[in-house]
């Protein structure tokens, strides 16, 4: 049933982004700054953490789910430092995840070859 989960989850929020993508005249990079504003606010007002748990992959993969970590890794970080904590709190929250996608990337771009569009 967690696949189930995840997948509706998941797939809700894909097409709401969708639909927010071709009704709408936002560029996708502020779109996606909107979804991980969302996911801030969101982790702020303790609203996305059921949602996480009910949904697992489904909810933290999407770019709300990145919001979310951001939230967690500075209210922590916050925490332990004090006020300094805003400051470095979602660096080290999303260091994994962004080192992961920055050597993924780059480990692709000596497999494949890029093509410019036409």
């Amino acid at each position: 049933m967690d696949f189930v989960n995840a997948f509706w989850v998941g797939g809700l929020i894909c097409a709401l982004t969708q639909v927010l993508m071709e009704k709408t005249k936002l560029m996708p990079g502020r779109i996606m700054v909107l979804l991980v504003c969302t996911g801030v606010v969101l982790g702020a007002l303790g609203i996305y953490e059921p949602v996480l748990h009910y949904a697992k992959a489904g909810a933290s993969v999407p770019l709300l789910g990145f919001g979310n970590v951001l939230w967690k890794g500075v209210k922590e970080a916050v925490d332990e430092k004090g006020l300094m904590g805003i400051f470095c709190g979602g660096f080290t929250a999303c260091a994994t995840g962004v080192g992961a996608a920055l050597l993924f990337s780059y480990l692709a771009s000596f497999i494949f070859r890029s093509k410019m569009k036409r």
